[in-house]
């Protein structure tokens, strides 16, 4: 569920020129709780919440819900307190997946470029399909019109002459709606918008813009790029300032299929201290990094399992801000998402940490995401791992790890890393 900044300015009819428009992002409507809603069309226009019990967060909401301030990644119990007549839908990740592979077909049937980009999003490119299909707006109604007749949900598209703009653009269109930003509006589009809209603009550059009185897109374009790279960084800051003024040249990347790689382990003797479960859960989190990094690859989307004593499996699902493949920061997802599983007070049986929505790093680490641009411990935390990864090559897996601070362990923050004698 996105909740990206809007702008109280921004309209709905930018133009209908559509020359050099080929660039279409579709994104579901609040996914998760309108494939409930499909199966249980009762609820239609009822405030509905997909998510855990108590003790869990929201997956997903309603806009009857929002309208309460309920919104992805809340607490349930915050949740209900705002929003008390919410329904509250356990989720089902299979029917998810099973419709999402569905809608990632259609769109492959309107052209081969597709770029999924999250288990509810992609880019297409349809230039090649205007001959065939019609134009831009055209297509656009067509695969709305396709994924409501056969998934019995709804989707917004953006259209624009780039990924960054078509992205924004079905944002602004939510819900269920088309918005096409001609090539020649792009600037205009983008200077009534606030600079948390920028794709990749988080709270921490968000606030160091706003240090240099840089708060709407229209005040980043017309400060001078050194005043940008002194807020947030060099690259950061040039990456910034071509954004506002439209300028982003990647192409739609088809082939990047949901894939995936992840770890899990059956304890010996079902584990009641929720502690050890956390800790194998770090270790987990470490060894799917190092895959990744070994294989070249940054995840979009952690997945977290837990099967209980009573064989009961529960999932939980974080998508990230940024693409990444630093165990630290994966693992600060799986704690979270471990602290709302409500396990019933049983004890765990297993625990399984994955990795999906993979792509490649020397593509994903550089898209428009600038947190890790601008913040050193980040890209420390990084480089350690990288290290450590060295380590390993050379002395064995058990060499060196992460983990909490133990008796024999040497500290740095809230990382250990364990050393052989030979080592030290």
């Amino acid at each position: 569920m996105s909740r990206g900044p809007r702008s109280a300015e921004a309209r709905r009819d930018w133009g209908r020129e559509e020359v050099g428009c080929s660039i279409l992002h579709v994104d579901m409507d609040a996914f998760f709780a309108s494939v409930e809603l499909a199966r249980r069309p009762q609820l239609r226009g009822l405030p509905v919440i997909v998510g855990g019990a108590a003790r869990g967060v929201v997956l997903a909401a309603t806009y009857e819900a929002r309208a309460f301030g309920v919104h992805s990644a809340m607490p349930m119990a915050t949740a209900l307190r705002q929003c008390p007549q919410a329904i509250v839908v356990p989720p089902d990740h299979h029917a998810y997946h099973e419709v999402s592979t569905g809608v990632m077909q259609l769109l492959g049937d309107i052209t081969a470029l597709v770029e999924q980009v999250s288990v509810d999003e992609a880019f297409l490119d349809v230039a090649g399909a205007r001959r065939r299909l019609g134009p831009p707006t055209v297509i656009a109604r067509l695969i709305r019109r396709q994924v409501q007749e056969q998934f019995g949900i709804t989707c917004s598209v953006g259209i624009g002459s780039t990924k960054f703009v078509a992205k924004l653009a079905s944002g602004q269109a939510k819900p269920d709606g088309v918005l096409l930003v001609p090539r020649a509006a792009t600037v205009e589009f983008l200077r009534v918008l606030p600079v948390g809209a920028l794709w990749g603009v988080g709270e921490k550059t968000e606030a160091a813009l706003a240090r240099f009185g840089i708060r709407t897109v229209a005040q980043l374009a017309d400060s001078d790029v050194s005043t940008v790279q002194h807020a947030v960084g060099k690259v950061a800051g040039s990456h910034l300032f071509d954004l506002s003024w439209g300028r982003d040249p990647r192409p739609v990347s088809p082939g990047r299929e949901e894939r995936s790689l992840g770890a899990e382990e059956t304890f010996l003797t079902d584990v009641a201290d929720l502690t050890v479960v956390q800790e194998k859960a770090r270790d987990l989190a470490d060894r799917c990094a190092v895959r990744l990094r070994k294989n070249g690859l940054v995840t979009r989307t952690i997945t977290v399992k837990i099967r209980t004593s009573d064989f009961r499996t529960l999932t939980r699902s974080r998508t990230l801000v940024t693409p990444t493949d630093v165990g630290r920061e994966m693992f600060l997802a799986v704690r979270e998402l471990l602290a709302g599983v409500d396990l019933g007070g049983l004890p765990v049986r297993l625990v399984g940490v994955r990795a999906e929505g993979l792509s490649r790093a020397a593509s994903a680490i550089r898209q428009p995401t600038l947190e890790e641009a601008s913040d050193e411990p980040v890209r420390a935390r990084r480089d350690a791992e990288l290290t450590m990864d060295r380590v390993r090559e050379r002395f064995g897996g058990a060499a060196i790890r992460t983990g909490a601070p133990q008796a024999g362990g040497v500290s740095s923050g809230s990382t250990t890393t364990f050393v052989p004698a030979d080592l030290s």
